[in-house]
């Protein structure tokens, strides 16, 4: 293929452009979290997917369809997305600050809320309200719970923090060698080959990896994925493709891939077994379907990924007083969601509803509660200082 460039906006110094705060990268950010209150909510109850509490009736197949591709599509590039924004501001922190205080910075901004959630929140949730932990009392399961180790795999939502920290403590242990990133313009080659170490690498960890597997919360198989795009943005850091990347360049990229991506999706869906409820090809393992799934998965990332990039910075580079203090609570509620949205789960256990109609309502109660939690409680406590 052609080495098409894209193209790069002529001030672009191969580093972000002087301005005080990137503003449509924070309404990226919440707008992801946003998500992933809506992913967790179908959960609850689609036919697929875990989560803390599921209320999962007998669904029509149109109903089990568009959940199935509704988790499919965010998964594939929601999370992936968080990853990319924190390698491109992992590498102004390390310039900054060095190894030392880089790494203790994200030890605190990562790991205690973390900690947190998997000593407090989590055992609170487990017990209380999904009722996954034994009899005995509170103070029996979580002393139980410490002392078998059952902790140390209890992460949660918060898997995203705990492999982010590994992730920036091997970054910053990269970079006190003296390695640096190159600056690197991108091209129509390099995403080609960037999708396509992205669908080989993460098919060869569910050839070898069995989908049961579950490290820190996270299966083996999408953690090529995360890294891949925590080392694009750092390498876009750089190259200033935040700023920098035509907007035209990045659309006319992620409409390919995305307008690739739906062909095969489709092709997955009626030959992969999904029409006959069979999703074990989807899984992993040695198999032309895994291996389209795991390209869809990479196409999809891609596309999103520059889509994303153009439309919200041209459309949504501005905060007014809503947009900032969803900003500022954006942390928090992906801390403190998961109790919170269990909780009015359970309240609308009884009502009558059809499940996408309850997901719906259970995304915006969840997100109404979470929100008004993190702003009332947590930012006015001293977990204010590193949420």
């Amino acid at each position: 293929m052609a080495d098409v460039r894209i193209s790069v906006r002529k001030e672009a110094p191969g580093r972000p452009l002087a301005k005080s705060r990137l503003l449509f990268i924070d309404n990226i950010r919440w707008s992801m979290i946003i998500l992933v209150l809506s992913m967790h909510a179908a959960d609850t109850y689609s036919p697929f997917g875990n989560w803390y509490y599921v209320d999962r009736r007998e669904t029509g197949f149109g109903t089990a369809l568009f959940f199935g591709i509704y988790q499919s599509f965010l998964q594939a590039f929601f999370m992936a997305a968080l990853f990319f924004i924190a390698g491109y501001f992992a590498v102004g922190a390390f310039d900054r600050k060095g190894l030392s205080k880089f790494a203790r910075d994200r030890l605190i901004r990562l790991g205690l809320p973390t900690l947190l959630y998997m000593l407090v929140i989590g055992p609170l949730t487990q017990y209380f309200l999904s009722w996954t932990w034994g009899k005995g009392g509170f103070g029996h399961q979580w002393l139980t719970h410490l002392m078998d180790g059952e902790w140390l795999s209890e992460t949660g939502p918060m898997w995203f923090c705990a492999v982010l920290l590994l992730v920036s403590l091997l970054y910053g242990l990269i970079r006190q060698t003296g390695w640096r990133e190159p600056e690197v313009a991108p091209c129509g080659t390099g995403i080609v080959l960037f999708v396509a170490a992205m669908a080989a690498l993460t098919f060869a960890v569910r050839i070898a990896v069995h989908a049961d597997t579950s490290v820190l919360n996270v299966h083996p198989g999408d953690l090529p994925q995360y890294a891949l795009m925590f080392a694009a943005g750092a390498v876009g850091y750089r190259g200033n493709w935040m700023l920098g990347l035509a907007e035209r360049s990045c659309i006319r990229w992620g409409l390919l891939a995305l307008s690739l991506s739906a062909p095969l999706f489709a092709a997955l869906v009626l030959f992969g077994g999904g029409l006959q409820g069979d999703t074990a090809l989807y899984a992993g393992g040695f198999n032309v379907v895994s291996a389209g799934k795991c390209l869809w998965e990479a196409l999809v990332c891609v596309g999103m990924g520059l889509l994303m990039l153009a439309v919200y910075r041209r459309h949504f580079d501005a905060q007014g007083p809503v947009a900032k203090w969803l900003s500022d609570n954006a942390f928090g509620v992906y801390l403190i969601h998961p109790p919170i949205l269990v909780g009015f789960a359970l309240l609308l256990h009884a009502l009558p509803l059809f499940a996408l109609t309850k997901a719906l309502l259970l995304t915006m109660l969840a997100t109404i509660g979470s929100l008004a939690v993190s702003a009332l409680i947590l930012r006015r406590s001293p977990l204010r200082e590193i949420i």
